[in-house]
């Protein structure tokens, strides 16, 4: 069978555009409940990361969360400033940056304890539906290093 790129190109057959906006109407569920906390998503993900293990360093962060330094930095920056959290050079090596929470930080977890329930319910899909494309998601990400067949 040979490659039509033209039925290729239909934005019908483009694995990436459900992705897409199907993660900006997600995202969008939580902006109201992050909003009365004065977080982005992306602040929130790094607290999550934290809320469950805390004194991370940046890279362990930014390998959690999928992002590079520097999208992870200018968000530990105000976050800090806003007394989240403190950034310290390790004692072991200076290069290495940890990061703490403060007190702040760690009771923020009480007042966005609602938020998972809250999207959970404006998600709207069974369970088991829920289930099961959290674990295609992470199979696709899970293969990041798969090389694709040449045409």
């Amino acid at each position: 069978m040979e490659y039509d790129y033209r039925e290729a190109m239909k934005l019908s057959n483009q694995l990436c555009f459900p992705l897409y906006a199907a993660s900006r109407n997600i995202i969008g569920l939580y902006t109201p409940h992050l909003k009365e906390l004065g977080l982005t998503y992306t602040q929130y993900i790094v607290f999550l990361v934290l809320w469950e293990r805390d004194g991370l360093t940046v890279g362990e962060i930014c390998d959690k969360l999928l992002l590079d330094n520097g999208t992870v930095s200018p968000l530990l920056k105000k976050m800090e400033q806003a007394g989240y959290i403190t950034r310290k050079r390790s004692s072991e090596d200076d290069r290495v940056v940890v990061i703490t929470l403060t007190d702040d930080g760690r009771a923020l977890q009480e007042r966005a304890k609602e938020i998972p329930l809250k999207v959970a319910c404006g998600v709207d899909l069974p369970p088991e539906k829920a289930k099961m494309l959290y674990e295609l998601l992470y199979e696709l990400l899970n293969k990041k290093d798969c090389k694709r067949k040449e045409r």
